[in-house]
């Protein structure tokens, strides 16, 4: 490539607590009504105090350790000064000198490791919405409580700016600590973009792309922007150091307004909220509340599942917690990549999963050669039946009929009618003069004869001695 690209991101995290950040408003405005879920407090009315959100410290503290990153004892709040509609106090409460995650990391699926500065609380704005010559504002986002991770400049390429969100919204609803909903915006991403020579001393100037909600986009947006930075390098410009819009219709950015020079926010200590200062006892009771997250899980299934089978499952948590409970690992992982997965309303059936039990018998019944893989696959999706949920797996396999015959001597006297059948003269012939493919045309009658009961590969080889 004529010039490298480098990459940071801040990802903001709407943190899932039941209330927001400094005020007792509901924190969840799916399907409310605009500026219905809104406080006094939240736009600063006079003589209104807020009041921090326990529960929004021990989500951070979570997160913090989902981040590999040490949770700073010492943290406290501070006034973010702009105006803008959808802010209507004047002041964001942050935290900018001293915030309650430090410095930790990511590690991608491919080994690169993204450096965390550090990720610090603070409340949301609210929403504009804009219609040609007018914009609505919806203040029901404002007072969200956020945690917003910073990185390291250390990302090289689309696919690992793509590759880190994904990571971290894996880390984050592993965690537990928000609904991960892209979509309704539980997470966004800015993305700065900055492309300078191969070897160059100074990053070059940067591009910040607001506001994406989708890893594609992430992807997109650093592609379509490394080729317009380039175009504008090729050609002796400047890039601006700019604020830019993504369009996912247009697969285009377009810049919002200028940043030449840093804002002045005026920050100061926010006054109405004291220093949090937290124990180390409090800090690892949360940190002991975290449950398995995609880096345990790589670790423990390192060597027992291909890598490509085992990063489509880890966009799934419980289809890991499953598997982590299950004897058979491969076997079932393959059932929930290529059988759960391609259902068309598979997504609402990852709230009811077959319990360990059933899938250690299907497994076991599988490797016994008791279902074929078909009859395999039918007993598997009949186990999010729930009328199934306290059936046993092989009572579930003979009310399908799907159980194999193995038995030898009841497999050896359907083999020899099938052989003694004048239909299968010519395919016995041919067999013997060389033919092996019509060994599968007698199978097939061995199994239409058995209706479908017989296991094939014990079939073939009855055939196989019966005609040599």
């Amino acid at each position: 490539m004529k010039y490298e690209i480098t990459i940071g991101i801040e990802c903001h995290v709407q943190l899932k607590t039941k209330t927001k950040l400094f005020s007792e408003v509901d924190n969840d405005a799916r399907d409310k009504e605009p500026n219905s879920c809104v406080s006094p407090v939240d736009y600063a009315l006079p003589g209104m105090l807020p009041r921090l959100n326990k529960e929004a410290v021990k989500l951070a503290i979570r997160a913090g350790y989902a981040l590999n990153s040490k949770i700073n004892l010492y943290s406290r709040f501070d006034r973010k000064h702009y105006f803008y509609p959808d802010l209507p106090k004047g002041y964001q409460i942050s935290q900018f000198y001293h915030p309650i995650i430090g410095e930790g990391y990511m590690e991608l699926p491919n080994g690169t490791k993204v450096r965390i500065e550090h990720a610090h609380m603070e409340e949301d704005a609210g929403k504009l919405t804009h219609f040609g010559s007018y914009s609505l504002v919806d203040l029901n986002r404002a007072g969200t409580p956020l945690i917003e991770i910073v990185s390291m400049p250390d990302i090289h390429s689309a696919a690992d700016a793509r590759d880190y969100c994904k990571e971290l919204w894996r880390a984050m609803t592993y965690a537990g600590v928000t609904y991960g909903d892209l979509y309704n915006g539980n997470m966004r991403f800015d993305v700065n973009i900055s492309l300078a020579k191969p070897g160059a001393k100074e990053l070059g100037r940067r591009a910040e792309i607001k506001n994406l909600n989708s890893f594609r986009s992430v992807e997109r947006a650093v592609e379509y922007e490394y080729d317009r930075q380039s175009k504008i390098l090729d050609e002796g410009g400047t890039v601006k150091q700019e604020t830019r819009g993504w369009s996912d219709a247009s697969g285009k950015t377009t810049s919002q307004r200028s940043k030449e020079e840093a804002q002045d926010y005026r920050y100061m200590p926010e006054p109405d909220l004291p220093p949090l200062r937290l124990t180390e006892d409090f800090v690892k009771e949360e940190q002991d509340k975290v449950p398995l997250l995609p880096r345990d899980y790589r670790k423990s299934f390192k060597g027992k599942l291909p890598e490509d089978t085992l990063e489509v499952l880890l966009d799934y948590q419980p289809l890991m917690d499953s598997l982590s409970k299950v004897k058979d690992v491969k076997r079932i992982s393959n059932l929930y990549a290529s059988v759960l997965l391609a259902e068309e309303k598979s997504y609402e059936m990852l709230n009811d999963l077959p319990s360990a039990k059933q899938l250690d018998d299907l497994a076991e019944m599988a490797e016994k050669q008791e279902l074929s893989s078909t009859g395999m696959k039918e007993v598997f999706m009949k186990l999010f039946d729930p009328q199934m949920k306290n059936k046993a797996t092989r009572d579930i396999a003979k009310e399908l009929n799907v159980i194999q015959e193995n038995d030898t001597g009841a497999l050896e006297k359907i083999v020899d009618e099938v052989l003694s059948d004048p239909a299968c003269a010519k395919a016995i012939a041919d067999y013997k003069s060389g033919q092996e493919k019509v060994l599968g045309f007698l199978v097939g009658q061995v199994m239409k004869a058995s209706k479908g009961k017989a296991n094939p590969g014990t079939a073939g080889q009855i055939l196989k001695e019966k005609l040599a």
